[in-house]
């Protein structure tokens, strides 16, 4: 499994994810999972990727056929605008898929992938997009400014509380990292080394594409000051009433009984006067 994630911001881009892939716990290796597209001087797309591995490779080498020898068809060197990209992209997903389904069914093994687009075509604003392995796609928004792909759930509350449009760039990087962070504690399957990339908007150029190991004392140090943070706000929350009646409830406690001792604990509010 995987974590990738990507945050679309009023300065630009976010690009974020692990390395690992694994076919059981005694076969784990490294691939890259950020796929850097710049096929002219006025466009610029990085592709992050969660799933098959070698569907996903096959997916990116036909996008870099249709580049380097265009037929006329749709592909990232003509596109217009962002979403064509996505349409594009999730086809040549599906097609893949589709030509591979019956060994896939065969073996017991998914063969599916999800995709990040984001990028941006001169002359269209920036985005963020992700492509469904049914080769639909959703768009990120001002409300939800990040779209996560792979084992997402881990590694979610950091950016619902902190992420919003107005981050700069080197926030966001910050709060990618945080939330891959997160995500490695909890789950053995996303791991190290992390890519970062950031792209400011209108550059058609990224800005940094960085790499960080296990050993990296960014990390580490971003790592602990993270979790010391934690355990001293949770340290200064409002003490908890241990004095509380309990309710004993027995196999014979009917709802209506629980909730009837239930609602005689209830401290009266304080009036005020």
């Amino acid at each position: 499994m995987t974590y990738c994630v990507g945050l679309c911001l009023d300065e630009g881009l976010v690009f974020a994810s692990d390395s690992r892939t694994n076919a059981g716990v005694d076969y784990v290796t490294t691939y890259s999972k950020m796929h850097l597209f710049n096929p002219s001087p006025d466009r610029l797309f990085v592709i992050l990727s969660a799933g098959n591995l070698a569907t996903t490779q096959e997916v990116i080498n036909h996008i870099q056929r249709d580049i380097d020898y265009p037929t006329g068809a749709p592909n990232l060197t003509n596109v217009k605008y962002l979403f064509e990209a996505a349409e594009y992209v999730g086809k040549i997903s599906q097609q893949v898929q589709q030509e591979h389904s019956q060994a896939f069914a065969k073996s017991g093994i998914s063969g599916t992938t999800t995709l990040l687009i984001g990028g941006q075509i001169s002359g269209q604003p920036h985005g963020l997009i992700m492509i469904y392995p049914q080769g639909n796609y959703i768009s990120s928004s001002p409300q939800t400014p990040y779209l996560q792909i792979g084992e997402s759930k881990y590694g979610k509350p950091a950016l619902d509380r902190i992420s919003h449009t107005g981050l700069s760039l080197h926030e966001g990087a910050r709060l990618a990292l945080v939330s891959l962070d997160a995500t490695t504690r909890s789950n053995i399957t996303v791991g190290p080394p992390f890519e970062v990339a950031t792209y400011a908007k209108d550059s058609m150029q990224l800005s940094c594409r960085c790499s960080f190991d296990e050993a990296d004392s960014y990390l580490i140090n971003l790592r602990e000051a993270w979790n010391s943070g934690i355990n001293n706000v949770f340290q200064g929350l409002p003490d908890f009433e241990s004095n509380q009646p309990q309710v004993i409830l027995s196999s014979a406690t009917t709802p209506a009984q629980a909730q009837a001792q239930a609602d005689q604990m209830v401290k009266p509010q304080r009036q005020i006067t």
